[in-house]
């Protein structure tokens, strides 16, 4: 079922060889077709993470994508066809998607076709404007948590708590009962996951003494678990808090790897799009009011300056508007 009112083209940003931001873009190319068991979506946002950066620098390079290429892991829209296999989505749906895997293109685009199964409805709570963003960066955050696996009441640190991943693991955490440490990236930062629930909320660039101990007054029996978004010296000694067997779980990409040592769980994961994943998502989501926070939007024309942006620092995350 296709709405008779999809062009033969689209706007799209994309590259024809790897390299810096100035590789990508703005073309006319074909509206990509739909099989059987996927969803042809109209974007409205896209989010832009360091993913998208490795795929244009050829190091993530979706399978089955042939040049050009147009990036873009996560995004929202109104689905406006569906293959004949599809169910539980329909024509005028607004859906958000993460999908690493989409050989016919990505959401820098006005329109995107995916399989069904990476798409779910918009949960109540997001902002339609801002759902985009969310999608890669919230299920990998769900799995960090599922990692840890710990217990309502538990004691979790999250290293790297204002940045895209983090601010959302914050939240996702604080609905599944955890106590929540949240080391953070400077004032704004510290502001941003306080806002958020976080029970106690520390600057990761202040005085690592004074951290350490107030970190050990809040969990004087020690942290559970830390959720890792960055590594480095600071997150070494932020395990001296853990528990004796406590857990570290990073999301791959993360450098350097955190390291075994006596005492202290490593534990590497990735995020994974699903239905069941993102239905579990959307159940947490829905429990309460729910933030995505967007550092800077930009629009599909300033798609360079969205990547040039993705090498400094900010809190929560990157959106490019298409529609």
């Amino acid at each position: 079922m296709v709405d008779g009112d999809v062009p033969e083209r689209m706007q799209a940003a994309a590259f024809d060889e790897f390299g810096g931001p100035e590789v990508i873009t703005l073309r006319k190319l074909p509206v990509p077709q739909v099989a059987d068991d996927e969803v042809l979506i109209k974007v409205w946002s896209a989010g832009v993470g360091v993913w998208d950066a490795y795929e244009r620098e050829g190091v993530l390079v979706p399978e089955g994508s042939a040049l050009p290429i147009v990036p873009g892991s996560d995004g929202a829209g109104t689905v406006i066809a569906a293959g004949s296999k599809v169910t539980g989505l329909a024509m005028g749906d607004l859906v958000y998607v993460a999908a690493t895997t989409r050989p016919k293109g990505g959401f820098y685009a006005e329109y995107a076709v995916v399989k069904a199964a990476y798409a779910a409805k918009v949960p109540d709570g997001v902002p339609a404007e801002h759902a985009g963003a969310m999608p890669t960066d919230a299920l990998t955050a769900l799995a960090g948590l599922d990692t840890v696996s710990l217990s309502a009441g538990d004691w979790l640190l999250i290293f790297g708590a204002s940045g895209g991943q983090g601010h959302l693991a914050v939240q996702l955490a604080k609905r599944q009962g955890l106590n929540v440490i949240a080391v953070a990236s400077g004032a704004d930062g510290v502001a941003l996951v306080t806002r958020l629930g976080a029970d106690v909320s520390l600057d990761g660039h202040g005085d690592m003494t004074d951290v350490l101990a107030r970190i050990r007054d809040a969990a004087p029996s020690g942290v559970h678990a830390i959720l890792a978004m960055a590594g480095g010296k600071t997150l070494d000694q932020l395990t001296e808090t853990l528990v004796d067997g406590g857990v570290v779980a990073y999301a791959h990409g993360v450098r350097p790897e955190p390291q075994e040592r006596p005492g202290v769980l490593v534990r590497a994961y990735d995020g994974e799009s699903n239905p069941r994943q993102l239905q579990r998502l959307n159940e947490l989501i829905e429990a309460g009011p729910f933030v995505v926070h967007v550092a800077e939007t930009f629009p599909l024309g300033k798609v360079r300056e969205a990547h040039q942006r993705l090498q400094s620092s900010y809190s929560g995350k990157l959106l490019l508007t298409v529609a």
